[in-house]
């Protein structure tokens, strides 16, 4: 493969405003709606993006709102950070649940698995 792997990621929401709110406040930065590209095939889909740049590394993604699509699923994505511990405590802060606290993964550096508002599971990870 040429090119990294993950190249968008999804995570599928109940509750758009608790779970936009939770991840504004862990990440300390403002998500931008997305309009419905197939309205007519998913009437009601709400998707808001993370912040992104094609020229720089790592996976754009949004949460999605969409009927017949549960939140709280196995997807689990790893948000980069410059101290995993930091965005662990905005996330209890935040109304969420710390899975796993900062735990070392030798020359990879560390991460922390958290739990959103939504109950789905994300992993923090940073080199210090």
């Amino acid at each position: 493969m040429k090119n990294n792997p993950i190249g968008w990621f999804e995570i599928y929401v109940q509750d758009m405003r608790r779970a936009k709110a939770f991840y504004e406040a862990v990440f300390q930065g403002s998500l931008t709606e997305l309009k419905n590209p197939a309205s007519s095939d998913m009437p009601g889909m709400e998707m808001w993006a993370f912040p992104s740049s094609m020229e720089s590394y790592g996976a754009p993604g949004a949460l999605v709102r969409m009927s017949g699509c549960p939140s709280g699923g196995s997807t689990l994505v790893y948000f980069s950070c410059e101290d995993c511990a930091i965005e662990a405590a905005r996330a209890v802060a935040s109304g969420g649940k710390i899975f796993k606290d900062k735990l070392g993964i030798g020359e990879y550096g560390f991460i922390a698995l958290v739990e959103d508002t939504e109950g789905n599971m994300i992993g923090l990870h940073s080199l210090r």
